[in-house]
Parts: C-alpha cells; sequence; structure tokens
C-alpha cells in the first residue's frame, strides 16, 4: 500500500498533479483544494489513496491526511463514488463540508454537482457521527459552531502515542480534543497522562 509520495512535481493541473519519486513519474487524482495548496511547488508531499478495480488501477492525492479521510468516508455512502467524492473535495473545503455535515446542512451540499436531495441526506446520516469519531471534524461540536482551535502537532503526537499503548484512536482524540481546548498550552506528556486517566 502506498501511504504517501514525495518528489519533484513535474506537471499540474486542476484535477491530475504528477510526481517523479525515484525516477517514477506518479499521476494522482487531485481536487481543487489539493490544486491550490500545490500551486507553484517544485517538491511536494501528497497522500494517497489507490482505487483498484477490475478496469483500472487510479492514485489519488491529497496535501494532508485530513482531506484523505474526509474522501474515505465519502466514498462509503452508497451513491458516492470516486470522482463524486473529489467533485464534494473541489467544491468545499474539509472543513466546510464538515460543517454541512455535522449541522445537517442538505442545502448546501445539494449544491455541489452530481449530488441529489436523497444522496445530501444519507452524507448526513451516516457520516455525521463518523466525522467526529475521527477527528476529521473534532473542531465543530453537535451544535455546528466553530470551538477554539487545538494545536494539532500536540494533538497528533499525543493521540499517536496513545494509540500505541493500545488504545483506539477515534475515542482517544475526541479526549486529547478536549483536554487541548480546556487547557491549549500542555505539553504532549501533560496531555498524554490526562487522557490516561479519562480513557475508559
Amino acid at each position: 500500500m502506498i501511504e504517501y509520495i514525495r518528489g519533484e512535481l513535474t506537471e499540474l493541473t486542476p484535477a491530475l498533479a504528477t510526481v517523479e519519486a525515484a525516477g517514477v513519474g506518479y499521476g494522482l487524482n487531485i481536487s481543487l483544494n489539493t490544486y491550490t495548496a500545490i500551486q507553484g511547488k517544485k517538491d511536494v508531499k501528497l497522500w494517497v489513496y489507490e482505487a483498484i478495480r477490475e478496469d483500472a488501477y487510479m492514485l489519488y492525492g491529497f496535501v494532508n491526511k485530513k482531506e484523505r479521510e474526509m474522501f474515505e468516508l465519502l466514498i462509503t455512502v452508497s451513491g458516492v463514488g470516486t470522482n463524486t467524492a473529489r467533485m464534494m473535495l473541489s467544491s468545499m473545503s474539509v472543513s466546510e463540508l464538515c460543517a454541512a455535515i455535522s449541522t445537517g446542512n442538505a442545502k448546501l451540499i445539494q449544491s455541489i454537482k452530481g449530488i441529489g436531495k436523497m444522496t445530501a441526506q444519507r452524507l448526513i446520516v451516516d457520516l455525521r457521527d463518523k466525522i467526529v469519531a475521527l477527528g476529521i471534524a473534532e473542531e465543530i461540536p453537535a451544535g455546528g459552531q466553530m470551538a477554539a482551535p487545538v494545536n494539532n502537532q500536540v494533538k497528533d503526537e499525543a493521540v499517536s502515542a496513545l494509540t500505541m499503548l493500545g488504545f483506539s484512536p477515534a475515542p482517544t482524540q475526541k479526549i486529547v480534543v478536549q483536554i487541548l481546548q480546556q487547557q491549549p498550552d500542555l505539553p504532549v506528556e501533560q496531555v498524554v497522562k490526562l487522557a490516561l486517566k479519562q480513557i475508559k
């Protein structure tokens, strides 16, 4: 499995990035958000999703893990394929999409090309809890209001440490985020210690 590709960006269009790594040019399907983020850069690192079908082997590239996680969630919904998911991530940022799903804003989701009423409602029902559990939308509580941002580096390191200790990433991430929202300046080890007391 390819986790990410780092290399020289040799060609770029709004839909496709060609990244040369170790003498191999990888063609990665990208969203407009990723296109905007890597435009003008010489060297890039793109997180990869491999779509392997009987008739095709496609690579999708994402500027960060959150975008890839969102993509992977979107394609679990019935009626949403890889191209539709990419279209959604081209039409809205990950945080905008999370906000629309967590607040149940079906009209906004329907404004995306190729998304009908039924699919929009299915996206909300299927993904509302998952985006929070996975921490993709940890900054968006149930009411849909944005809370204080947290230090992502500390959050990621704390979650990683707790995961290595054998705890499940989804509930762990939720607890870590809550701790950092209350005490944003805590170092990683303190966050881990507090989390260990709270994890069931």
